[in-house]
């Protein structure tokens, strides 16, 4: 097989190089290349010596904008070698002002062998791609295209050329068309993530942007029947070119198969029951396609298409494909077999373990399928290592951390894989004894509280205390005491204390020992009461103590506390009877000593108190005789208080929160007070006053105001009788509105957008709804005076 490279410009349109005689390499398997061509893997871009344009691929690596492998591996089928042609690079005009893209390609001179035999003789290759949207007509867009010609004409049906389809609605500049972006998708070409490393070059600014407009189709194969050719040369040509303007870029990779021996299936031979598997042909340029499958089988989807995919049955068979195109008509046929689905199995046996020195042996079992390897986690299963062990039974050792252990498992290589149940290996950290807190304390004759042992800094839990004389003898507690805490009561002789911890099933430990040291004077006894209680905002609580033992005494927080004592203890018994008066919840402690002992008895009165009840009775208000009102009383406790209000004159009941007054002549005014009180007996109070006028319903306006003054410093209506007002407005000698509203009880206070106004002469006007639906209008004029 004779094959060239080349690389140049196509300034002539698409596929025409018409620049100066392009690079040229050449390589014979009969005679000897040109020297310096011996072993080259690399062939620059035309005029662009330090720029790769052709490139032989040996290792496979991830395409930047497809994301695919540069050296594929197609339905089981992997390929050795790559091409690559072309780059990223973009030129506007070559050397002498011609415009035109880069063109790369390479060319095989196929010598078909003879045959007494007709049978075919198949060319096999697989190609992917990358090309950016130039915005032309299509006949001028980046493209890669692969030719097959003998005899100096061209082989259509096996001459493929792969592009970016735009509508051909390019504008007089030859840029602007728009992609038919639904046929490049049906045809398997899509868009990058990427955008392109060069700018815009269909813009004239000069900080063009990148756009986001390269598209990539990932491997396809490609077959072709050469059999009518026995005994001839043909030649095959793979090339890609940049658009024909020059700006927009085109590269693709190829590779071929080595074997010539007709169509062969890729897929699986022995197939995994009731998966989805797929089997494939290198496709044919226009050609259509039939697949058989073995009974029970059934077609998920390609059944038209060199790509088929199937839903496994139980029984095994024969697969056979064929596709027939305008100059070949290719079959192939392949035994299947089928193999029972993935069973993981399971790790036996959870183990618990101290950390360190420890070896456990965990095995496999109940699985159907190869092991791939083992995976442990030590993090609850939220990630996985894998281990290099395919063996069935693995030796955990030396752990520190609780690790889980499962095992990957194929039956196959078309079963899945799948995971077993995982054994789970729990390590206990070392046991740590720790100490005790304090380590040694002076305790009273009669001691009964507040001799507390604290142990800390242990690793484990506690399992027993232990007491001794001597610290040489140690006797158990019986029963058992696992608090972590221990009262020291009733002992006459120095005592020594120490815990015994245990971690998991690590050897168990022992804490650094207390000492108790007994003095012979008595413990101070006393009986409090109450020991806590609560009280309403504002009251008080007794604070009532009996000191049987004790010779002196201190209180917390005095300055709340009457009658406390002066701290002596004359003789005993000795009676304590404080009042609290706190304001909100605190504890009073009560220290008492006995002389000669060194520990205190402590004790605390812990007063809760209750929120004050703050009521809210409304504001006061006016009304005409005879006009129902409506009064309102809310308060902040949420409990559900009981309202109560007084005086009971002209309301219709004054045990409910919303009472109704009604009140005649005989009334100037009157104020409401109520009572809201809470379920433990708390309350609080709040008055309303009501004033009565003699009048039918009316809005009265002042005829003058003083802003800012305690007194008269605001200008509003007062309305008797009159349930809302529609508005009330306040107009300057210009006619400007300086103030308006349409509440009750807002008012103006000589300002406008913030500025104090003149003193001078103001008209007003009012309007509103009485009690009985009437309107009242009011207009006239006040005087604001400073």
């Amino acid at each position: 097989m004779h094959w060239e490279a080349y690389t140049g410009n196509n300034s002539g349109g698409n596929g025409v190089i018409t620049t100066n005689p392009p690079n040229r390499l050449y390589y014979d398997s009969g005679a000897v290349a040109p020297s310096g061509t011996i072993g080259a893997s690399t062939i620059y871009e035309f005029q662009l010596p330090s720029v790769p344009g052709i490139q032989v691929l040996s290792s496979s690596s991830t395409d930047y904008f497809g994301g695919f492998a540069t050296v594929p591996k197609i339905n089981g089928y992997q390929y050795t070698n790559s091409v690559l042609l072309g780059s990223t690079s973009i030129t506007r005009s070559n050397s002498s002002g011609v415009q035109g893209g880069y063109v790369r390609g390479i060319s095989y001179l196929i010598s078909v062998p003879t045959s007494a035999v007709p049978q075919p003789y198949t060319m096999t290759y697989a190609y992917a791609m990358v090309l950016e949207n130039g915005t032309h007509n299509s006949n001028q867009q980046p493209l890669f295209s692969a030719t097959l010609s003998a005899h100096g004409s061209v082989i259509s049906c096996a001459s493929p050329k792969y592009f970016l389809p735009t509508h051909d609605n390019a504008d007089n500049r030859g840029s602007g068309a728009v992609l038919d972006t639904a046929l490049a998708e049906s045809q398997g070409i899509y868009l990058s993530p990427h955008v392109s490393p060069n700018s815009n070059p269909n813009s004239n600014s000069p900080n063009a942007e990148h756009l986001r407009d390269v598209w990539y189709k990932g491997w396809t194969e490609v077959t072709f029947d050469l059999s009518p050719y026995r005994g001839q040369q043909v030649t095959l040509t793979f090339e890609a070119d940049n658009c024909v303007p020059g700006g927009h870029f085109a590269y693709a990779y190829v590779a071929l198969r080595n074997v010539c021996d007709g169509l062969m299936i890729s897929g699986p031979s022995v197939a995994c029951i009731g998966s989805t598997l797929t089997y494939s042909i290198p496709g044919l340029t226009g050609a259509s396609y039939q697949w058989k499958i073995p009974d029970g089988w059934s077609v998920v989807s390609g059944a038209d298409s060199n790509i088929l995919k199937v839903k496994v049955g139980a029984t095994g068979g024969k697969i056979s494909a064929q596709e027939v195109n305008s100059c070949a008509n290719l079959t192939d046929t392949i035994p299947v077999t089928t193999t029972l689905p993935t069973v993981a199995g399971l790790v036996l046996n959870d183990k618990e373990v101290c950390a360190g020195t420890n070896s456990t042996l965990l095995s496999l079992t109940g699985n159907m399928g190869d092991i791939l390897n083992w995976l442990s986690s030590t993090d609850d299963g939220a990630t996985w290592n894998q281990l290099p062990v395919t063996a069935a039974s693995y030796t955990a050792q030396d752990l520190v951390t609780t690790t889980s252990y499962r095992v990957l498992v194929q039956n196959g290589g078309s079963c899945d894989v799948d995971s077993s149940a995982a054994a789970i290996i729990t390590v206990d950290p070392k046991t740590v004894g720790g100490q005790l807190s304090p380590a040694s304390m002076f305790f009273c004759m009669g001691q009964n509280k507040d001799a507390l042992l604290t142990l800390t800094g242990q690793t484990g839990t506690v399992q027993n205390w232990q007491s001794s004389p001597d610290g040489v003898t140690w006797s158990d507690f019986s029963p058992a005491n696992t608090n972590p805490v221990y009262s020291v009561l009733g002992i006459t002789q120095p005592t020594l204390y120490r815990a015994l911890v245990q971690s998991g099933v690590c050897p168990a430990d022992i804490s650094a020992p207390a000492a108790i040291t007994v003095v012979p004077a008595l413990f101070p006894q006393a009986t409090i009461d109450p020991t806590d209680t609560s009280i309403c905002y504002g009251s008080v609580a007794p604070l009532n103590a009996a000191i049987t033992i004790g010779t002196n005494y201190t209180w917390s927080n005095t300055e709340t506390l009457t009658n406390p004592g002066n701290g002596n203890i004359g003789s005993t018994p000795y009676f304590i009877h404080a009042v609290a008066s706190p304001l909100k919840t605190t504890g009073y402690v009560l220290s008492i000593e006995n002389a000669g002992c060194p520990n205190p008895l402590i004790d605390t009165f812990q007063i809760h108190v209750i929120p004050p009840i703050i009521v809210d009775a409304g504001r006061d208000t006016s009304i005409v005789m005879g006009q129902p009102l409506q009064l309102h009383a809310s308060s902040n406790d949420t409990s559900g208080d009981i309202f109560t209000w007084t005086p009971i004159i002209g309301l219709d009941n004054p045990n409910t929160p919303d009472p109704v007054a009604t009140l005649g002549a005989e009334t100037d005014s009157i104020r409401y007070l109520v009572k809201a009180t809470s379920e433990i007996g708390c309350y609080g109070v709040a008055s309303i006053l009501v004033r009565v006028f003699k009048t039918l319903p009316d809005i009265f306006v002042p005829n003058a105001f003083t802003p800012g003054k305690a007194s008269n410093g605001i200008f509003r209506p007062i309305p008797v009788g009159i349930s809302s007002i529609e508005y009330f407005r306040v107009y300057n000698r210009w006619g400007q509105l300086v103030f308006g509203t349409t509440a009750i009880g807002p008012g103006w206070d000589g300002r406008l957008n913030g500025k104090l106004q003149d003193p001078g002469t103001y008209v007003w006007m009012v309007q509103g709804k009485s009690y009985t639906g009437k309107t009242i209008f009011r207009k006239g004029t006040m005087v604001l005076v400073r």
